[in-house]
């Protein structure tokens, strides 16, 4: 008999002993190995004291709560994990680890982006989500939570290869299609309206290639793994498969590249979708009514996501409802959510990173009719 996850029997306490103790290992492992495991534009800008003095609150909250589930829990599992990952940080230095190696520029894995990027994101939208929640009783580890975490880590890691897969589709296929005045036109315009215009080209192209990834059954194999998510957080919208953020980010990035905006502008778009492309997805009661038709929310996004049979292929921006609107694919009920989130049609698709990895490959998705 499986034993209970409740508040107060030990499984919250080992849940998070286990993971901080991963991240406080991570990060000791980033300090041995830097010039492997840190993206080489983000090493300048550590504040190495403030850096070490937080892995060091990492790991000895990771070693309380596990000693917490270990005292609270029949199974000593999830809390063993947790002070063992502890230990093995504390004996490869712990906070005090030395930074070893050399630096370099050559291939690397973003483990230290994957850090910051969890550690930030859960500080910012778990609270958000515990105070003003759509829905109160869906828990923190809900179903599936190892599955999405596993796409944020991948996506986050392997940072270097999804960059690449996004920028030089356009600068090697749309180089010719780029002219030296309009780009300087277009980098000497104001920094908010140029914001705003990446905000429309990027999001007019995401529009239509998002369509065709519900439209196109080859293309919809791959995107229904996004859509298999059955519980909404901020943590679901890392459910994508490898293929549908290349291709929908590198065909995004074309205008971009093609009308050359200035470099300030396109990482403060960079910043924004990063975190509204988290918050649309979040459990989150935030409706926005003054933002209805103009900007997505939450009340918006989840409609896309919903099992419900009216609300098949809806809302497919990822910004601006008001393409919706124009094409005529708008869908925001007043004061209503859906009941359900998921795949319409008794769609099915495995459990786990791997599997979903694999199954557009080898199953025969179904045709998503408009």
């Amino acid at each position: 008999m499986s034993e209970p996850t409740r508040f107060g029997s030990g499984w919250i306490s080992g849940t998070l002993s286990a993971v901080l103790g991963a991240i406080g290992l991570g990060a000791v492992f980033c300090f041995h190995f830097p010039d492997l495991l840190t993206v080489p534009e983000l090493r300048g800008l550590y504040p190495l004291p403030y850096i070490r003095a937080l892995l060091h609150l990492v790991l000895v909250s990771a070693f309380l709560l596990g000693l917490l589930s270990v005292l609270l829990r029949r199974s000593k599992r999830l809390g063993g994990a947790g002070i063992a990952l502890t230990l093995v940080a504390a004996l490869l230095g712990g906070s005090r680890v030395p930074i070893d190696g050399e630096l370099g520029d050559g291939p690397f894995l973003g483990l230290d982006w994957f850090l910051l990027n969890l550690i930030a994101y859960s500080a910012l939208f778990i609270p958000l989500e515990r105070i003003f929640a759509r829905l109160p009783d869906q828990p923190i580890f809900r179903r599936s939570w190892r599955t999405d975490l596993s796409y944020f880590f991948v996506s986050t890691l392997f940072v270097q290869i999804t960059t690449l897969l996004t920028l030089q589709p356009a600068m090697v296929l749309f180089s010719w299609a780029s002219h030296p005045g309009v780009q300087a036109f277009v980098a000497g315009l104001p920094f908010l309206v140029q914001f705003a215009a990446i905000l429309l080209v990027a999001d007019l192209t995401q529009y239509w290639v998002h369509r065709a990834f519900h439209r196109v059954p080859l293309l919809w194999r791959f995107h229904r793994i996004h859509h298999s998510a059955d519980a909404m957080d901020w943590l679901a919208g890392s459910r994508l498969h490898l293929v549908d953020i290349a291709v929908t980010r590198g065909l995004s990035y074309v205008p971009v590249y093609v009308l050359g905006f200035a470099e300030a502008p396109l990482f403060a778009y960079v910043v924004f979708v990063s975190i509204q492309a988290t918050f649309i997805h979040a459990n989150l009661r935030f409706e926005l009514t003054p933002l209805r038709g103009l900007l997505a929310t939450p009340h918006f996004h989840h409609w896309h996501h919903a099992a419900d049979a009216d609300a098949v292929n809806v809302n497919f921006a990822v910004h601006l409802q008001v393409l919706d609107r124009i094409f005529g694919t708008f869908h925001l009920p007043r004061g209503r959510w859906p009941e359900a989130y998921g795949l319409a049609g008794g769609e099915r698709v495995p459990v786990g990173y791997l599997p979903q990895l694999v199954e557009p490959f080898r199953a025969r998705a179904e045709v998503r009719r408009e």
